[in-house]
């Protein structure tokens, strides 16, 4: 699998700097934000909090919901799916090879 590094992206979020590097389209690790652990753009809200509440049985529309403040977006949502299961199919290729 071909590895690409992100640049680092700034830009103005209102009238605060925002510094970020894109994961996806909704998805960015921001050095200042949450230890930089994935977070959704623009937001506090970690992408492995949202994971975690799709695998405990929540739908993406109570998580829109419960949420509704961040502005998450469906979207949003399916990008966080997408991109846990390549890192899972990338994760498992490596235990594969290894063996």
């Amino acid at each position: 699998m071909k590895h690409t590094t992100k640049n680092l992206v700034c830009e103005m979020h209102g009238d605060v700097p925002y510094e970020y590097y894109p994961i996806g389209q909704y998805i960015v690790a921001a050095p200042g934000v949450c230890g930089g652990r994935p977070t959704f753009k623009y937001t506090r809200l970690e992408v492995a909090v949202v994971v975690d509440l799709l695998a405990a049985g929540w739908t993406t529309e109570h998580i829109l919901r419960e949420y509704a403040q961040s502005k998450l977006t469906p979207e949003a949502i399916t990008e966080a799916i997408r991109l846990a299961k390549e890192a899972l199919v990338t994760a498992a290729s490596v235990v594969s090879s290894s063996l």
